[in-house]
């Protein structure tokens, strides 16, 4: 598995984790940035799934 995936499933929890308590203690700027972790979590995870399926391929 690629270093990118398994850093970017980390960012997304992360990010799950940053959401839920903004939303859990009103603070709409704890919940914002816990959604750009997760989507670069998100992004992270796929260029990772990406460069597995073209080391798999070679």
């Amino acid at each position: 598995m690629d270093r990118d995936r398994s850093e970017g499933s980390m960012k997304n929890i992360k990010g799950r984790v940053k959401e839920g308590l903004g939303k859990a203690l009103g603070d709409s700027k704890l919940e914002t940035e816990g959604k750009m972790d997760k989507t670069e979590g998100k992004i992270q995870n796929t260029i990772g799934g990406m460069k597995d399926s073209l080391r798999k391929s070679t």
